[in-house]
């Protein structure tokens, strides 16, 4: 073994986790790759060519590209328990009303879990991903998580549910650099093709970023169980029919298949009465939020009110807040109104570039 140990890296074939593990591999770690087989193509009713972290493709890449370096690779084959926990919450998810957050669930109880146990077995003493963030130990024992260098690229806000017994065996070599200076290390590397391949916004396991051909797929009988409801105002007014809750989010406005001869937005969904509300574009601020199931980064408990930035989506710029601990909620109260608050998605907090924690956002 060498001098830094032994180090399990995620390898989706994708440019991130690929210089990861070059950078570690040159650092002197005895690093071993490892590529999650999360989910197939076909079984999500694609009908398109497989792409992305779990096609054929991605996975031959990143054994290309162990091999040309040296060091093992293995394949993990997960789909059971991905399936299992994080597409049936997907869909589940929607049909309660909310709108689920996937790529949340996966790192939490999927894939740490799963690198873990691999681990394990591998005698690693570290495991490695390609997530723009940084890790650190804090002078009261724990491990915070803290934004990545590249604002546009950060994706602390995926990782508030990682445990602390995870975190404290977890790296993150691409912290320090922007997505323009990985891309030209790949090049410096001598991985052309690596460096200009492309990335994927969408959620991996939903063919063509189609959620609701993917919930029809997955719940064949989901049209006859719902049938269209009513869309209406915030006072009650019918203004139209549509195709069925769990079609709809909060803040949509486009999609909607209604038009009253002005904007207008989801505001609510429920779920009960197969209704949605909507309204204009005030009527999605909010002062209030209320987060359940949360797990706290940076400190065991809050045990008074305290500042910090709360996000509200991934790509939200945050808002200024007060959160307050009541168990395991968290009530946060805005400096000023935000719009689009989503039950279901998830809510994290801030403190400067530390990660506090986050939870989901519960239904007022």
């Amino acid at each position: 073994m060498s001098k830094k140990g032994r180090i399990l890296v995620a390898m989706s074939g994708g440019v991130d986790s690929s210089v990861a593990a070059i950078m570690l591999h040159e650092q002197g770690y005895e690093v071993i790759g490892i590529t999650m087989k999360t989910w197939d193509y076909a079984s999500a009713g694609g009908s398109s060519k497989e792409t992305g972290c779990c096609s054929l493709d991605s996975i031959n890449d990143a054994r290309a590209l162990a091999v040309g370096y040296g060091f093992p690779h293995y394949i993990l084959d997960i789909r059971d328990e991905f399936g299992d926990f994080v597409i049936d919450n997907f869909v589940d998810e929607y049909i309660a009303g909310r709108t689920p957050n996937p790529c949340v669930l996966c790192n939490t109880h999927i894939k740490w879990s799963a690198l873990m146990k691999r681990a394990d077995k591998l005698d690693c003493e570290f495991i490695a991903t390609g997530h723009y963030a940084n890790i650190r130990l804090h002078d009261n024992g724990r491990y915070v998580i803290s934004k990545g260098r590249d604002e546009n690229k950060d994706q602390s806000y995926v990782l508030w549910g990682v445990s602390q017994e995870n975190l404290a065996r977890t790296q993150f070599p691409l912290g320090n650099f922007t997505k323009k200076e990985i891309r030209q290390m790949a090049l410096e590397m001598g991985q052309e093709e690596l460096a200009q391949k492309s990335e994927s916004y969408e959620i991996c396991f939903v063919p063509d970023n189609d959620y609701r051909a993917f919930l029809r797929h997955k719940r064949p009988t989901l049209d006859d169980e719902i049938g269209p409801g009513n869309f209406v105002l915030s006072d009650g007014t019918v203004v139209g029919q549509h195709i069925g809750y769990p079609y709809f989010t909060i803040g949509q406005r486009k999609g909607l298949g209604i038009a009253l001869g002005k904007p207008m937005f989801v505001i609510e969904i429920l779920p009960e009465s197969n209704t949605v509300v909507l309204g204009e574009e005030h009527e999605l601020e909010k002062s209030q939020a209320f987060v359940r199931d949360i797990n706290l980064i940076k400190y065991a408990s809050i045990e008074e009110p305290m500042e910090a930035i709360t996000k509200i989506r991934y790509k939200d710029a945050g808002a200024q807040s007060t959160i307050t601990q009541q168990g395991n909620v968290m009530q946060v109260d805005f400096a000023h109104r935000v719009k689009g608050i989503a039950p279901g998605q998830s809510a994290v907090f801030y403190e400067g570039s530390d990660l506090l924690g986050g939870g989901f956002l519960m239904k007022l």
